[in-house]
């Protein structure tokens, strides 16, 4: 993408002493609540109210949004607070309605992300806006996909643009909501420096408890900014309930929460070397969760070896992995000798494990 540098100029003209925050309902339901909550915010580090107005749900008859109605709720928002406000647009119709009652800020949901049709056709009637657009990630972990909804906004002369992170679905059950992905998002970071990255921790986790560490973890990896549901009372939300915070607790978050530091030298080194050891933190738990699942695999094959009384260890499979995987590793840059003590570790407990279910009364 050419000219890339323009699409941070909005948030690098708000000269923000703190991350760019979106906060507010995952939905808006009434008139009253959308308000009160505003109200609840407007002193607050927020810088775009969100409310979703329209909800795209997985099963038909459940709360799909308030519709329209609640564009001009947040019309009032914008009158009796000052904040700029933001909602998810899905087509066409939504675009022409969000415009016209002059939202700031409209971002492309996953499940929109997933479809090239779709996107063109938002971009198409969002053609040269001056609007702030922020595009999801797609639902399942595509970088190409993500990217190419970016550009096709970017081609339709949108000049403020941003992602959000908010995690991948997985026929896995883990304890995220939506698993992070992070390296995903670190590569898309680190080849376009200047696009706006913002985290949504409230989809990446589904709990409310959870929010605060994955909010840490990206700004430790230097995203611009987060968006985070909040409600005054989350836990009889319309939707999403479980993952929504209080005002309060949001209030409280940006108190505790590490932000970067750009003041000085060290402080610059500091906030590199920051970036980089979350990057090893999160490939070190994506090394375990792998792991885990490696000796997952071990048991099955314990079981399967206990079945047809076959010996544990099978010396010819293993000597045909190590010298695989030495080759493998002298590609990436790994010394044998390390390659060697990692899978001769990996390869003991496997052998513990399938040795614990073969010999299992």
């Amino acid at each position: 993408m050419e000219n890339s540098k323009e699409m941070r100029k909005w948030l690098d003209e708000m000269a923000l002493p703190h991350p760019l925050v979106i906060a507010g309902p995952c939905s808006a339901e009434t008139e009253e609540q959308v308000l009160k909550i505003a109200h609840e915010l407007k002193d607050s580090d927020v810088n775009y109210y969100r409310a979703g107005i329209w909800k795209p749900r997985t099963r038909p008859g459940n709360f799909e949004g308030v519709g329209a109605i609640g564009l001009k709720w947040l019309q009032k928002v914008k009158e009796e607070t000052g904040l700029k406000t933001a909602t998810e647009v899905a087509n066409r119709a939504h675009v022409d309605l969000a415009l016209e009652h002059d939202i700031d800020m409209l971002w492309i949901g996953a499940r929109s992300t997933v479809s090239p049709f779709i996107v063109q056709d938002i971009a198409d009637a969002l053609e040269g806006t001056d609007k702030v657009v922020l595009i999801k990630n797609p639902v399942n972990p595509d970088l190409s996909l993500w990217l190419g909804a970016v550009e096709r906004l970017h081609s339709a002369n949108i000049k403020k643009l941003g992602v959000i992170h908010r995690g991948f679905s997985s026929y896995e059950k883990t304890k995220y909501r939506n698993i992070p992905e992070w390296q995903l998002a670190i590569e898309l970071q680190t080849r376009f420096p200047d696009l706006p990255l913002i985290n949504d921790p409230s989809h990446i986790t589904g709990k409310r408890d959870m929010v605060f560490d994955v909010s840490q973890t990206a700004l430790d990896l230097n995203f611009d900014g987060l968006m985070i549901e909040t409600h005054f009372d989350p836990d009889n939300a319309w939707s999403d309930a479980a993952q929504q915070v209080t005002p309060d607790t949001l209030k409280q978050m940006f108190i505790d929460l590490k932000m970067r530091k750009e003041t000085d030298l060290e402080a610059e080194y500091n906030s590199k070397l920051s970036n980089l050891r979350a990057q090893i933190d999160v490939i070190d738990n994506q090394l375990i969760d792998t792991l885990g699942k490696r000796m997952k695999v071990s048991d099955e094959i314990g079981k399967l070896k206990r079945q047809k009384n076959v010996a544990v260890l099978q010396t010819n499979r293993w000597n045909a992995i190590l010298g695989n995987m030495i080759l493998e590793g002298e590609e990436r840059g790994l010394s044998e000798e390390f390659v060697l003590r990692m899978f001769k570790a990996i390869h003991q407990e496997s052998i513990n494990h399938q040795e614990k279910i073969i010999n299992a009364s």
